[in-house]
């Protein structure tokens, strides 16, 4: 993958207001190309909104957007050709096999019928899907789902990926093959922005974290920084959101 100069994403003072609530309130944020860049915060706190301004699923209020170079919405059609997306909820053709639905992906990217055939039954032997290539997506479970739409998120081969809660529902086994392949497209040059409320993921996997809460980043920086002495990423965070509260036991319970 090539890798030219400059961050993968840059949004400047980016707002999303839904009536009289900004979902996203003044975000400032720099990815650098080639990091495995963690996008934390508790439920509500505008992580989805986010991700679905920088695709450009749904426009800012007001702000500005770069992804890879490009500004968003101005070049959104180049945009979307090189970046993949696995949303938090995978909205995928129940009445299509898997491997049908993965030829069809790589031929909405352009791909040739050939070639988007051969993709496709790779990413199903790399996934571990290709038992199930010609089961209908509807029989999949919800693990299954999510590694399909990771392997449709690969198909071009796209410089960055998007991905909002990819492990949930995923088991031990699928989850452990879905990071392996994650961090090897970070070796290769690849960006990967990832929310996930599992913290412990976020930790192993994560290079560079922001947290975000009430629609602000309330804290950004490398892993390594933004741990103190023996604290782990989920003290950092329960920190920062101000969630630390004492525990309150019911007598009958």
């Amino acid at each position: 993958m090539s890798l030219p100069a400059g961050p993968a994403i840059v949004a400047h003072n980016l707002r999303k207001v839904y009536g009289s609530k900004a979902a996203v309130d003044g975000l400032n944020l720099t990815v650098p190309r080639g990091c495995f860049f963690g996008f934390l915060g508790p439920n509500g706190a505008g992580k989805s909104t986010t991700i679905r301004m920088l695709t450009g699923l749904i426009p800012p209020t007001s702000g500005s957007m770069e992804i890879l170079g490009m500004a968003m919405p101005d070049d959104a059609l180049a945009i979307k050709r090189r970046i993949g997306l696995v949303p938090d909820e995978s909205l995928l053709f129940d009445r299509l096999t898997g491997a049908e639905y993965l030829e069809f992906i790589g031929r909405m990217y352009g791909l040739p019928r050939r070639q988007a055939r051969e993709r496709g039954a790779s990413l199903l032997r790399l996934f571990e899907l290709d038992e199930s290539s010609r089961k209908l997506i509807a029989e999949y479970s919800k693990g299954m789902r999510k590694r399909l739409a990771m392997a449709a998120a690969l198909i071009h081969r796209p410089d960055l990926f998007l991905m909002d809660e990819p492990f949930e529902g995923v088991d031990a086994v699928g989850a452990r093959l879905m990071k392996e392949i994650l961090l090897d497209l970070v070796r290769q040059g690849a960006t990967i922005f990832l929310t996930s409320h599992v913290l412990e993921v976020v930790e192993r996997l994560c290079d560079r974290v922001a947290i975000i809460h009430e629609g602000k980043i309330v804290r950004e920086g490398p892993m390594e920084e933004l741990r103190s002495g023996s604290e782990t990423l989920e003290d950092v965070f329960v920190k920062v959101v101000g969630a630390e509260r004492a525990f309150e036991r019911l007598e009958w319970l």
